[in-house]
């Protein structure tokens, strides 16, 4: 079975097939997903997947393009909702400089801010981190992120900040972009990073892979995915599901 660690199933793009699509995963074999939130609102749409889905696990936070108008007591309310048996993980939260808004000052408060409600909570962390390697990278190191534990979601930087991060302790999150032709950075990542700090994600729906590429993607498409990482890792595809399903529910932390 497939573990998705990092899926956004709220997303508009689900609003007329969603049922449908979530209810054949399992004959798909995928036996479980994590939900992310990206913003309060989405984060609130999570909650009510993982009560609806007995395979969807949920993960609550604002994504750092979504943090403009955050307030104080809404990370409160993020701190009641952690405590929820199906709520796994802090996320996905970070920094992203590809646009101009917010301000990265605004971005850094609240990314520093929801690390501290993950270490308040003990839960691991996801981490979104574009265009702004060093930042994140400072930040989670100023604070001590390798105590909180976590992964690295949609790594996209090169092998030496994969092992910045696997020194720290961190899964590298590995989704569609290693089937495509021009991914060269990431498939050197996968061949240098240990099998045991690989997840899977596919940050649905939204990166499919090839041949899917620029198609809404889902679940269903992990076995693309997973046939990559065996021929980088010259490993058979049934043992890069078994290894990191483990690493997921490790991640997560789930009994």
């Amino acid at each position: 079975m497939i573990f998705d660690t990092h899926a956004h199933y709220d997303d508009a793009a689900f609003d007329e097939d969603r049922d449908l699509l979530l209810t054949a995963l399992g004959q798909a074999g995928i036996g479980a997903v994590v939900n992310v939130g990206a913003s309060m609102e989405s984060t609130k749409r999570t909650i009510e997947l993982t009560r609806q889905y007995s395979f969807i696990y949920g993960a609550i936070g604002v994504h750092p393009s979504e943090c403009g108008q955050l307030e104080e007591s809404q990370i409160q309310w993020l701190k009641q909702q952690s405590f929820q048996e199906k709520i796994v993980a802090i996320g996905e939260i970070g920094l992203d400089y590809y646009w101009d808004e917010p301000d990265r000052e605004i971005q850094k408060k609240w990314f520093c801010r929801q690390l501290n409600l993950a270490r308040e909570t003990g839960l691991p962390i996801i981490i979104h981190s574009r265009d702004g390697a060093k930042d994140t990278l400072d930040i989670m190191k100023a604070e001590k992120c390798g105590e909180i534990g976590g992964v690295i979601h949609c790594f996209s930087y090169g092998v030496e900040m994969a092992r910045e991060y696997l020194n720290m302790g961190f899964y590298l999150g590995i989704g569609g972009v290693v089937t495509f032709q021009n991914a060269k950075r990431l498939k050197e990542v996968v061949e240098y990073a240990p099998m045991n700090r690989l997840v899977l994600e596919t940050d649905s729906p939204y990166l499919s892979p090839a041949p899917y590429r620029g198609k809404r993607n889902s679940s269903s498409n992990l076995p693309l995915v997973v046939n990559a990482i065996a021929q980088l890792k010259g490993m058979e595809p049934e043992a890069i599901e078994g290894i990191t399903w483990e690493n997921a529910r490790k991640l997560y932390r789930l009994k």
